[in-house]
């Protein structure tokens, strides 16, 4: 909730060649990102030897390849409703506790005050009113839910044929060509998206100074035993789950959010063997670079059409070269972490 407070990671690593453009997004009074050359007037770090590279590492191409569909709009619809719900069913309870004073005063009849009976117990008679309104958020987070896992099973029991399509990864003017896709789903739109991967957990820890099963750095949950639920819950860089329900034994068709991100415009006129060129997101990002601690992450999103008119996307990582000068973001573009709160 506090960036300021949190304490910064930093790591001193060996490049051998020139190859990585300086880069900073952010501020040290908020989220902040860093890559830049060290000099003999900076105080001493840590060196670490980690592999640095261009290509996006397993982690990623797991869980941001492939299809992907949007949350179910009752997700936010649910959201919406839990704030009115809560304070209607405080208010009930508030006019119960004050009813004798507003029957007297005919403000309230006394048909919808006093308790009803049921057993050894007595209910305010407005929470038989008030009561099924607060449950409606939990009764649509539970039916998007379902319908989220029904959606899931089928994409992945019976994938459509993956889009063909060639990019020219260009850092102004990438052109992408469609030369194919499945006959049963129809090109709609395409765009890419830019942002900061979740660093490692063991980096960050070393980088600290802190222990790997120690006490966690401020900021940082306790490790999932278990099954990996989201790249943040896994490591430990994040608390709660950032995905609505998802099948337990098949991988997720709900693209989950990367916490700093930008997106370019949405274009629409694409057609099958013709160039297209893509728009670049607003911020002037850095190349792709990918690392333990600072991952710099691109992705082309095609939007397609089903038959029965929902949307599903292909989602593909792209390299993007590095750019020519500094780059400096000023205000980091911190996105929800819920998937569905984030418009991806």
């Amino acid at each position: 909730m506090d960036p300021a407070a949190v304490p910064i990671s930093e790591v001193e690593v060996e490049v051998d060649d020139d190859i990585f453009t300086n880069f900073r997004i952010g501020s040290e009074e908020g989220w902040f990102v860093e890559w830049t050359d060290c000099n003999e007037n900076d105080l001493p770090r840590k060196k670490f030897e980690c592999e640095i590279g261009f290509e996006p590492p397993i982690f990623l191409t797991r869980t941001r390849l492939g299809w992907f569909i949007n949350p179910d709009p009752l997700h936010n619809i649910s959201r919406r409703l839990i704030m009115p719900t809560v304070l209607l069913l405080i208010v009930s309870l508030f006019i119960h506790a004050i009813e004798p004073g507003l029957v007297d005063l005919r403000i309230i009849s006394s048909a919808i005050a006093g308790s009803v009976v049921i057993g050894p117990l007595e209910y305010p008679r407005l929470l038989f009113y008030t009561f099924p309104l607060f449950l409606l958020p939990l009764i649509f987070r539970t039916i998007a839910n379902f319908r989220d896992m029904a959606r899931q099973s089928m994409i992945n029991e019976n994938p459509y044929q993956e889009p063909t399509f060639t990019i020219d990864e260009d850092m102004g003017s990438p052109v992408v060509t469609i030369h194919g896709f499945d006959s049963d789903i129809s090109l709609i739109r395409a765009r890419i998206q830019v942002g900061v991967a979740s660093p490692e957990r063991s980096t960050i820890l070393y980088s600290l100074g802190r222990s790997q099963f120690g006490q966690p750095s401020p900021g940082m949950s306790t490790v999932l035993s278990e099954k990996r639920v989201s790249p943040g819950d896994e490591v430990g860089l994040g608390v709660g789950e950032s995905t609505p329900m998802q099948s337990t034994t098949k991988k997720s068709v709900i693209l989950e959010p990367l916490r700093i991100m930008s997106r370019s415009q949405w274009v629409s006129d694409i057609e099958v063997g013709l160039p297209c060129k893509l728009c670049m997101p607003d911020e002037n990002w850095p190349g792709s670079i990918y690392s333990s601690l600072i991952a710099i992450h691109w992705e082309v999103i095609l939007e397609f059409e089903q038959n029965d008119g929902r949307r599903i996307a292909w989602v593909s990582p792209i390299i993007v070269p590095q750019s020519n000068g500094f780059t400096d973001i000023p205000i980091a573009p911190v996105i929800s972490g819920r998937a569905e709160l984030s418009d991806l």
